[in-house]
């Protein structure tokens, strides 16, 4: 096998493929600049996988004994190793390329979900491969006979890099598994809470990290078995307490955890592509966690341990109230906006569900031929993952100028005539600034009902937020609800403004 570390073409094209994702994330940071952030990232990865498929040609075949094999160095390339390896690659592309092109937007937050769990699973695996056979990997001081059997003792500082590998990707799969299952409507976005969670979480997460220690001193299957179901569990653990208006912090947090399950994988297979990678991505995704957490008032901590934002079964969710509410039709909304000198749009789930991105950025444009001044309203945890909603506008081609952040459209609503919601639930809430037993209560929201008036688009007054929660805006004096699908409801205001 040839090693990518004597090798000074291999060490510098890793180094181009993480100038590559450094440059991917920069350009990921902006939709404006986010096709070129893709496009870097495409080129980094495919620099780093041909690399190192180069680097690490199978040997070992003999020709004509086990298979077909050709010379290279002194020694045979095993052709039915590469075989397979090409085939799996193929496979894994293939599967990508018809995903990528089939899955719908809304149900994006899923898919990169699902996607966590498989870089989580196959760091398990990796680690379990190593485990099972130390001297493959390079990783192995020496082999003695144990009961007639070869026995590789592996490096000690390998074995913490191995077990942390592990450990971190069995929380990111089973982590995800549950994200995907919340998201993907199979489990409810309410809280799930354990008795004395916050006890049984640091007790397993200290057993974890005991054991990895004493996994150091004795490489004992057990105490590996142990460490990996363990590690399962409690990525179970932490994901099933968080409540559903805080899943883009938990997409965004095993975003972080799956890149440093590669880090730490890179250390075991000695790839300096994996090692930066990871990084960039563990961090990047701490980063954007804790930005997300101030944005929503909640602890950081509190997102590592789990279950945050998660409170008792007490007043203020579950069931819609039985209030007086106005309702309106697309005419009147038509009527109000076209008398407007400041309409802002706010987007959430329901406008993704619908598609309606593009209709409404059609209702857009006839606003500002009218004369209307239109701006778009972003809350940092719209939708079901980060920048949700920003990737629909975008898609829909709405100039990034008109798309403002919560910080900086928050103190413009009391001066907007009209305020106009498609599917924003939660994060229009404003019981998450009055109403203390409320599970959404401390979470910053966009202040919708201080504009002269709401228009509210909603299927029906029969259901609630994913958060389990009603919004006691619709119930506002101010407010005017349409009740209709989203899209149906604007392509009729988009007729009515003639």
């Amino acid at each position: 096998m040839h090693e990518a570390a004597v090798n000074p073409w291999a060490a510098l094209a890793y180094l181009v493929a993480g100038v590559c994702f450094i440059l991917a994330l920069r350009g990921l940071s902006s939709p404006a600049t986010s096709r070129r952030g893709n496009r870097f990232g495409i080129v980094g990865m495919t620099i780093a996988v041909v690399t190192t498929l180069v680097t690490h040609v199978p040997l070992g075949g003999l020709s004509g004994a086990h298979g077909p094999a050709i010379p290279l160095d002194g020694d045979w390339v095993d052709l039915p190793t590469v075989f397979e390896i090409l085939l799996a690659i193929g496979v894994g592309a293939a599967i990508g390329l018809v995903t990528a092109r089939r899955i719908a937007m809304t149900a994006m937050p899923q898919l990169v979900a699902a996607f966590h769990s498989l870089v989580g699973l196959a760091a398990v695996l990796v680690g379990v491969a190593a485990y099972l056979n130390p001297a493959a990997f390079g990783i192995a001081d020496l082999v003695v006979p144990m009961i007639g059997q070869p026995f590789a003792v592996i490096h000690p500082v390998s074995r913490v890099e191995m077990t942390l590998g592990v450990a971190i990707g069995a929380i990111t799969f089973s982590g995800s598994v549950i994200a995907f299952l919340k998201l993907n409507g199979n489990m409810g976005g309410k809280p799930i809470l354990l008795p004395a969670r916050h006890v049984i979480n640091l007790g397993t997460l200290a057993a974890i990290l005991a054991l990895v220690a004493y996994f150091v001193t004795d490489q004992s299957p057990v105490v590996f078995g142990l460490i990996v179901l363990l590690s399962f569990a409690i990525g179970f653990l932490l994901i099933v307490p968080i409540g559903g208006a805080d899943m883009p912090v938990v997409v965004s947090m095993l975003n972080s955890y799956s890149g440093w399950a590669a880090a730490a994988m890179g250390f075991t297979l000695h790839n300096s592509a994996m090692i930066i990678t990871g990084a960039l991505v563990g961090s990047s995704g701490a980063i954007l966690s804790y930005i997300m957490c101030r944005a929503m008032n909640r602890s950081f901590i509190s997102v590592i341990a789990g279950g945050f934002g998660a409170v008792a079964d007490i007043g203020g969710g579950g069931q819609a109230i039985d209030r007086p509410w106005k309702r309106g039709s697309a005419e009147d909304a038509a009527f109000l906006m076209g008398q407007a000198e400041q309409v802002v749009i706010v987007p959430g789930y329901g406008m993704a569900v619908a598609q309606a991105q593009h209709v409404l950025r059609e209702m857009g444009d006839k606003l500002k031929e009218s004369g209307v001044r239109v701006k778009y309203a972003i809350h940092p945890v719209a939708g079901r993952m980060p920048g949700h909603m920003n990737v629909l506008l975008a898609e829909a081609n709405v100039p990034y100028d008109e798309v403002f952040e919560l910080e900086d459209i928050n103190a413009e609503f009391a001066q907007t005539d009209v305020a106009f919601v498609i599917g924003a639930n939660d994060v229009t809430n404003p019981a998450a600034k009055t109403d203390k037993t409320s599970p959404i209560y401390g979470m910053p929201v966009l202040d919708v009902e201080k504009a002269k008036t709401v228009l509210f688009i909603k299927r029906s007054m029969g259901g609630v937020g994913y958060a389990g929660v009603d919004n006691e805006l619709f119930y506002r004096d101010n407010t005017m609800m349409l009740l209709a699908d989203a899209k149906k409801m604007v392509e009729e205001i988009v007729k009515a403004l003639g």
